[in-house]
């Protein structure tokens, strides 16, 4: 199955590698905490399963879409991967798990506070938890996928009301990075400068999700177009995890409990 949506970027489209590569760092930045038993939350196509296997004891991957679910236990024979809409999570015992990854996800969750509250339930105790989701203050655009997004603040102040130690970073990017930004925002300001009734922010979500579907994905094909071979060229290299959580494209968070 291949769910090439703009909302779930493909690691075979040329035009969605920016994005590909970004949420990819997320994996391969959270490698030093990952240890034991790991569960991810919104494992989606199995971007990183391969990164972290190697580095737990068991891997547990949880996905809303069952053909997803179906897919991966294709092409991971061995390893476990159960379909669960959460919050909660059914079926899984208190302070059982040493690590929990969930990236962009928490942004599509309805109760964020039960969301991250079940987390913390999950943990053993000294166990982590490594979170990622848009910087609101480097959103483009709204995105009808998403219940909200955060300032940094914001999710410090929340992820502080559950966990024990809140440890905020961000995944930042380089020139080439920065540079791509850029000619996406003004990319989509071009778009945008069209909604002068300010819809995308007055229409309910399910209206709005089919334009920005079709608007994005001409978005990304134009800025391939315009940028050539530098699209393809952005590496997850290029996407540092940065310590003022401000600076990153996306939050980056480890969270802790005692």
């Amino acid at each position: 199955m291949a769910t090439y949506t703009t909302e779930i970027a493909s690691d075979k489209l040329v035009s969605d590698n920016p994005i590909h590569q970004r949420l990819l760092k997320a994996y391969i930045a959270a490698q030093p905490w990952i240890s034991g038993k790991l569960l991810e939350v919104g494992c989606g196509e199995g971007r990183g399963v391969e990164t972290l296997l190697p580095l737990a004891d068991s891997y547990l991957g949880l996905d809303k879409i069952q053909e997803v679910i179906d897919s991966l236990k294709v092409k991971f024979p061995g390893i476990e991967f159960r379909q669960a809409v959460i919050p909660p999570f059914e079926g899984i015992a208190d302070d059982y798990f040493d690590t929990i990854v969930s990236f962009q996800v928490i942004e599509h969750i309805p109760n964020d506070k039960l969301f991250l509250q079940e987390i913390y339930r999950m943990l053993k105790p000294g166990g982590k938890a490594i979170i990622s989701t848009p910087n609101i203050n480097h959103t483009l655009s709204r995105n009808p996928w998403h219940e909200r997004e955060y300032t940094p603040h914001q999710l410090i102040t929340l992820c502080s009301q559950i966990f024990d130690s809140v440890e905020a970073r961000g995944i930042g990017g380089n020139e080439k990075v920065w540079a791509y930004h850029d000619a996406n925002r003004k990319s989509v300001q071009k778009i945008m400068r069209f909604d002068i009734l300010d819809l995308q922010h007055k229409l309910p979500t399910w209206v709005l999700r089919m334009p920005f579907e079709i608007l994005n994905r001409m978005n990304r094909n134009k800025l391939h177009k315009e940028q050539g071979a530098s699209v393809l060229q952005i590496s997850h290299e290029d996407y540092p995890l940065v310590e003022d959580p401000a600076k990153g494209l996306d939050l980056f968070y480890v969270l802790r409990k005692k």
